[in-house]
């Protein structure tokens, strides 16, 4: 090896800078297991902790030091499965942006096409282009840039009247952007202000989707609610009860003729529901006498601002009611413009039943022909946590100059008509304070209310963080227990620990002392690997653990390749010296490991392109450990190599029981191509039968929907626990045995179309009710659904997935697939300059891909573990597809070399020699695979059981394909003429 000083010089330097990067990690963690033994077990003192160090020299190298803040931006993160913690997806509402832009636009053209792209929008199409599409079909003789759309006082500056649709789409698409940037920034600062350490935020490239991770966080209702909030705060006077009572009266009257009440028993005035919210008399019980559609949900008379009160569950009956025009017609003529909102939701809890009552009061705004605020939140300069007159949380505020002077007028108003101020946050109204000492001035107000300590913070925050632009619906969130990361933590270890043992062993049994220099390069390998990670920011979570265990048995890949090889030149006679040199030149293995190493490469990269989140850590730890075996396989292995020539010591890159192993195998693989071909057309039309029979068990990740992975305290049965949610949610709910007997993963698809907060908390409540029998009665809603440290039962882990992102999800995967095949088989092409290379390969893959598909489909009723269709899956197809290219490659290598005249014989002769001949490399690579495989799928832990499965399918059936389907299909799609002048070529080589 030329220029060994130069290898060995950057070797030492990159272990130096790889140690130096794995420093802060070291450093980091410390500094956290003294907050954790500071804290004493209270995660609020510990994040306070390592907030109040952020500044202070924790790491001192001598020549300079760092600060706690910047070791914790230079460590390797971990990712939410290991670290514990809250992931969500935002989604924008473009819808949302379009209408503010065209002012509100009531042109049906307009409102219809915004209604069309919400119904049409397919897979990856952005809102945008739906609309666009939608408007085109649409819009007639209308135009984007009509008076009453788009060419309005608003966007003067940018557009105008004379301008064409291509034109304003160009604008548009330039403010949405703008409006998802301004939403990013929003949530930043949001975010930022919370609390939580190392917090994530990553804009998706152009679906107007933004990514938050929050290792750590615990409450898991408080922040979706601190990211979802559009924080839209407006103030409105209110009408006073009085008002609308003759209305009410009527409304439930004209309901009489349509609409069948239920009458239940009521609540007397003695009873817990005597007094219902705070600040108000509740000196009347609610009226329920006879069929009364509205009256009949009223749970306590109302007075003051508030209308009635009513149940929470009946605020849908209630607003679908008031939207009749029969109802409609009722309102006063001088009070048409009337606005019905709900207030802020409060729980209320029978002293005699202990039964749990969800209230909400029900307002009327002055509303008005634009429907715009007197004053909205843009007014405000500064928010404050703070605590009223009775000592209870609140909010106050301080407006701007413009704002004072408005506030002023308004609460001299309300002073002189003895009227009300409704504050509404999001069109939900926080409190309703009437005004008694006479006009504010100064622009100070306050909003209080039902609030606890936390979420007078998080208001204050949002408030002093601004609006977000639009709407942000979660459509996809993950919430994962710390104790639940902890053990994926352990099981991760365990796997990689014996993984990489095994792999040793294997190695020094089978290559005796070369054996041990694979190992050498393989612990460098594991250095470098981690450095970069380090390096990189880079955030570990369990399939990127995976991807680093499978990374042992591919860094000795390369190894095997060039010892097989240097084993074949030391046969042939060759000297130790001669038989390295040829082992690790072009025509030896070197083109071979390159070939083979490409392919894998852009399938790493397809899977890092179309994957998130963790799929991304997988393929970004694979990406990474493919390019550091290289180096360190070809080079660092090779300085032992080289120690060995020169001490003039023998090496035979073999033991004494392994010395023949695999040589001398001399079968027709081309010869028993019919019934390889009969055993894979069988197993395909099997597959594919399985496919419209059985279908396959596709996640949530696919079909969108909700999981829940819940600890019991006990063995429950699943089946019966599956019937109860059933029958609670209204919808199917599958629950099924996940690891132990007393874990359940929980899977419904209930609401799941529709988006919000307030569903989510709903769907948790129903699966807490229903679920609390089988808990200690003492096992309180936050408990259950919270994270927290040392939590053994409740929710571990629960995620999300709305129907619009699996649907892209979906289509990423399908595209990811099919793309890795093509870009596969265009660079065989490239390589070989023989499409029939690439034509054997790719109908090898394509077996692959069906024999997994088909197994887990034929499977997956039946398997103790789960084997759902999810992005973790793929990963392990599009992993599969490079595993099996690898096998080929090799291969088909030897076919180019022995064509070169390497080996007499005719074309045929030539194939199976080449099969024959790397066969020993064949096996041994798919072994060392197959051994780590094992030990992750026994080890890894039960949420990736079903992707290592998959791989271990994989790696067998790449393995016969590769053997049996790949060279078959070479030698069938070359002509006769073709294989007339190969031979004559190979013969004429040969001479």
């Amino acid at each position: 090896m030329q220029n060994k000083g130069l290898v060995k010089f950057f070797a030492i330097l990159f272990a130096l800078v790889s140690i130096y990067q794995l420093s802060f990690t070291f450093v980091a963690n410390k500094v956290k297991n003294d907050a954790k033994a500071f804290a004493g077990g209270n995660p609020d003192k510990e994040i306070k902790y390592l907030d109040s160090i952020g500044k202070v020299e924790v790491f001192n190298l001598g020549f300079t030091n760092f600060t706690y803040n910047e070791v914790k931006d230079k460590q390797i993160n971990k990712g939410l499965d290991l670290e514990g913690g809250i992931n969500v997806i935002l989604q924008i509402s473009v819808k949302d942006v379009l209408k503010g832009l065209s002012n509100n636009s009531k042109n049906p053209a307009f409102n219809k096409a915004l209604e069309d792209a919400t119904a049409n929008q397919r897979g990856n199409q952005s809102y945008l282009d739906a609309f666009f599409e939608a408007f085109d079909a649409n819009k007639g003789t209308t135009k984007l840039a009509s008076p009453d759309i788009f060419a309005n006082r608003n966007l003067s500056d940018e557009i105008n009247f004379n301008m064409s649709d291509d034109q304003v789409k160009k604008v548009l698409a330039k403010k949405v952007d703008e409006s998802v940037e301004s939403a990013f920034g929003v949530l930043r600062s949001r975010i930022d202000k919370f609390g939580v350490t190392q917090p994530n935020i990553a804009k998706l490239g152009q679906t107007g989707r933004i990514l938050i991770e929050l290792p750590g966080a615990k409450d898991v209702d408080r922040i979706k609610k601190l990211v979802s909030s559009k924080a839209e705060l407006e103030f409105w006077e209110t009408y006073k009860a009085e008002e609308f009572s003759q209305f009410l009266g009527g409304a439930n009257e004209a309901l009489k003729a349509t609409v069948k009440s239920e009458v239940k028993e009521v609540a007397k005035p003695q009873d817990s529901l005597t007094k219902l919210l705070t600040d108000k008399d509740a000196d009347t019980a609610a009226i329920k006498t006879g069929n009364n559609p509205l009256f009949d949900k009223i749970i306590a008379q109302g007075g003051g601002p508030v209308l009635a009160v009513f149940n929470v569950k009946d605020t849908a009956s209630i607003n679908g009611y008031f939207k009749r025009p029969e109802v409609r017609a009722l309102i006063p003529a001088d009070k048409n413009n009337v606005k019905f909102v709900w207030g802020k939701p409060a729980s209320i809890v029978d002293a005699k039943t202990k039964k749990t009552t969800e209230t909400v009061d029900l307002y009327a705004l002055k509303g008005n022909r634009d429907d715009i605020a007197p004053i909205s939140g843009g007014v405000i300069v500064d928010a404050q946590d703070t605590f009223d007159q009775m000592g209870k949380p609140a909010v106050s505020m301080q407006m701007n100059g413009q704002g004072g002077r408005v506030w002023e007028e308004l609460t001299g108003r309300a002073f002189t008509q003895k009227s009300f101020i409704a504050i509404a946050l999001d069109d939900v109204v926080y409190s309703a304070p009437g005004v008694s000492s006479g006009p504010i001035a100064g622009g100070r107000s306050e909003i209080s209310g039902n609030f606890t300590v936390a979420e007078s913070k998080d208001l204050a925050n949002v408030l002093r963080a601004g609006k977000l632009p639009a709407a942000a619906e979660i459509v996809q969130s993950e919430v994962v227990g710390p104790s639940l990361g902890q053990k994926a933590i352990d099981a991760g270890m365990i796997s990689s620990v014996a993984g990489f043992l095994l792999v040793c062993l294997w190695m020094v049994f089978y290559y005796g002392r070369a054996g041990w220099y694979a190992n050498a390069a393989l612990l460098v390998n594991l250095l470098f690997l981690f450095g970069i990670l380090a390096s990189l920011g880079a955030v570990l979570t369990l399939p990127g653990i995976a991807g680093i265990v499978l990374t042992l048995g591919t860094a000795v890949d390369a190894n095997i390749i060039i010892y097989e090889r240097a084993k074949e030149e030391l046969r042939e006679g060759k000297s130790l010296s001669e038989a390295v040199e040829a082992a690790y030149g072009w025509k030896g293995a070197m083109r071979s490991i390159i070939d083979a190493n490409v392919t894998h490469v852009l399938t790493g990269a397809i899977l890092f392109i179309f994957g998130t989140g963790p799929i991304q850590g997988f393929a970004t730890t694979l990406l990474i450990g493919i390019f550091t075996s290289l180096f360190t396989s070809i080079f660092i292995a090779r300085i032992f190599i080289d120690r060995d020539i020169a001490a003039n010591r023998s090496l035979m890159f073999a033991t004494p029981t392994t010395k023949n192993w695999f040589t001398n195998f001399n079968f027709d693989f081309i010869g028993f191509k019919k019934w390889s071909y009969m055993i894979s057309a069988v197993v395909v039309i099997v597959s594919c039968v399985s496919f419209f029979v059985n279908g396959l068990d596709e996640g949530v990740d696919f079909v969108g929907g909700r999981t829940f992975q819940v600890k019991f305290e006990k063995p429950v049965d699943a089946t019966q626990v599956s019937e109860e949610l059933s029958a609670a949610f209204g919808v199917a709910v599958e629950a099924k045995v996940f690891g132990d007997k007393d874990q359940l993963k929980v899977t419904t698809k209930y609401k799941i179309k529709e988006e919000g907060v307030n569903v989510d908390e709903e769907v948790n409540k129903l699966l807490y009710n229903t679920l609390k029998k089988y808990f200690s009665s003492d096992l309180s809603y936050e408990n259950f659904v919270n994270t927290y440290d040392g939590k053994t039962t409740g929710i571990l882990q629960s995620s999300k997935v709305g129907a619009a992102i699996s649907a892209d999800i979906k289509t990423n995967s399908f595209w990811a697939v099919l793309g890795a095949m093509a870009v596969v088989g265009l660079y065989l092409v490239f390589s070989f300059r023989k499409w029939q290379y690439a034509l054997g390969a790719t109908a090898a893959i394509l077996h692959d891909v069906i024999f997994v598909l088909g197994i887990y489909s034929l499977l997956y009723k039946y398997m103790p573990f789960h084997m759902e269709m999810d992005q973790h899956f793929i990963a392990a197809i599009l992993t599969v597809i490079g595993y099996s290219m690898n096998d080929t490659v090799i291969v088909f290598d030897r076919v180019r070399e022995f064509l070169a005249g390497n080996l007499k014989g005719s074309f045929k002769d030539v194939v199976n020699a080449s099969v024959n001949t790397t066969l020993s490399r064949t096996i041994n690579t798919s072994l060392t695979m197959i051994l780590v495989l094992l030990i992750m799928f026994i080890f890894g832990g039960e949420s990736i059981r079903g992707f290592i499965f998959a791989m271990l399918i994989g790696i067998f059936v790449g393995t016969y394909s590769s053997l049996f389907i790949a060279t078959p299909i070479l030698v069938d799609s070359v002509s006769k003429k073709d294989i007339e002048e190969i031979e004559k070529r190979h013969h004429a080589n040969e001479a």
